[in-house]
């Protein structure tokens, strides 16, 4: 196919987090908010003068500094964020919204304060509160600790505008980013589609890693070239796979599983557009707050949920992705030391195989790619045990 006109540029926006656009933005006076996970609301950080940055560490190499504080038994995403900010590598920002959701990033998070890694007289890191369940009343928690811990902040340390007006325009541009990502999305499930997994994976990382208002137009242009760009006369893959699990911001690891043969069809992992990547709708006499704590806590699957609706929630989205975008499998992936995903891998790999006839691929993997042979020869195992199933499909056809 025809290489997209900005895939390079993005490309390089994502090969640090001070990027290009985000330096810009800064230098219009704009003030940018990091934050790691679904819990927190991306809509509320793009308030006002606000964007919102989904903190990574790109080319991560030694973790060492980090390592002495958190140990070497946490996720290494959580200590490559702390080693990028000892660095000084997130001095840009204006204040870190976290969630008590996981005890590895709160350490980091906790690290980054103490160690004051980033010196600016109004700078903060907050923290909410995340429930393990969707009821009413957890609703009601999330809400409060939205209202409090983030809104309330961003309002007292930085004088940002809260208003329900404001948060109706940071909606309809959050909406607007949705709808570009979910058509090209879409175009996934042809059976030649014009655009591959890492293509998109490169697409929606920089939806969130990028101030909005600068990265929209690059998108509306990419949807509209990916629209009208021919695809390869013959599927260039051997197998269609959807992506399950936990942290991956780093689109070279999609591009060692298409180079195995596979193309990624949907990604329901953290960074990727399922969730995260669907409209918020306000409904009649609802406040454009309340409209989006329900929409989050709604749509998020983390595996930190332990309500059983929830944990059928996860494994029913899988089979719908699975089924919509035409998958032969599924991978499941989890980040080494990862509590939670650990659980879910071997939870979610059992029920799809065993009841819903899904084949699945199960790995652990470090942050940083380093040495791939061992994943590369799991997923060519995979993706030949998928070509057989096929085969032998037919034959009995």
């Amino acid at each position: 196919m025809k290489d997209l006109k900005h895939l390079i540029y993005f490309e390089n926006l994502l090969d640090e987090t001070n990027n290009e656009l985000v330096r810009k933005a800064k230098e219009d006076g704009k003030l940018a908010l990091g934050f790691t996970c679904y819990h927190m609301p991306e809509v509320l950080l793009n308030v006002d003068n606000c964007f919102s940055v989904r903190m990574r560490a790109p080319n991560t190499g030694s973790v060492d500094i980090a390592s002495y504080y958190m140990s070497n038994y946490t996720c290494e995403y959580c200590r490559a964020l702390l080693e990028r900010s000892i660095e000084g590598g997130y001095n840009f920002l204006d204040g870190i919204c976290g969630v008590d959701a996981c005890a590895q990033m709160n350490r980091c998070m906790e690290n980054i304060e103490l160690l004051k890694c980033v010196d600016k007289p109004n700078f903060f890191v907050t923290h909410a509160d995340i429930p393990y369940k969707y009821t009413d009343y957890t609703l009601k928690h999330y809400v409060t600790q939205m209202q409090n811990r983030v809104l309330n902040t961003m309002h007292e340390k930085l004088g940002v505008d809260i208003s329900d007006a404001a948060l109706r325009d940071a909606v309809a541009r959050h909406n607007e980013i949705c709808r570009i990502i979910t058509e090209i999305s879409e175009l996934r499930k042809l059976q030649n589609p014009p655009v591959t997994g890492y293509e998109f994976h490169i697409i929606n990382m920089v939806s969130f890693c990028c101030p909005q208002k600068l990265i929209l137009p690059y998108l509306k242009e990419t949807l509209e070239e990916i629209k009208t760009r021919e695809p390869e006369p013959k599927f260039p893959f051997r197998a269609r796979l959807v992506m399950v699990g936990s942290e991956i911001d780093d689109p070279e690891f999609t591009k060692l599983v298409e180079m195995c043969g596979a193309m990624v069809v949907a990604d329901r992992y953290c960074f990727g557009s399922f969730p995260s990547r669907e409209r918020i709708e306000i409904r009649e006499g609802e406040s454009a707050y309340d409209a989006i704590c329900r929409h989050y806590l709604h749509w998020n699957q983390c595996a930190r949920f332990m309500s059983g609706d929830k944990i059928d929630q996860r494994h029913t989205e899988v089979k719908r992705l699975v089924d919509e975008f035409k998958a032969d499998g599924v991978v499941y992936e989890n980040m080494k030391f990862c509590e939670f995903w650990s659980y879910e891998k071997v939870l979610g790999s059992f029920v799809l195989q065993n009841e819903m006839g899904v084949p699945c691929c199960t790995i652990e993997k470090e942050y940083a790619l380093g040495s791939v042979g061992q994943l590369r020869t799991r997923f060519q195992a995979f993706v030949e045990s998928l070509e057989i199933k096929k085969i032998q499909a037919e034959e009995v056809v």
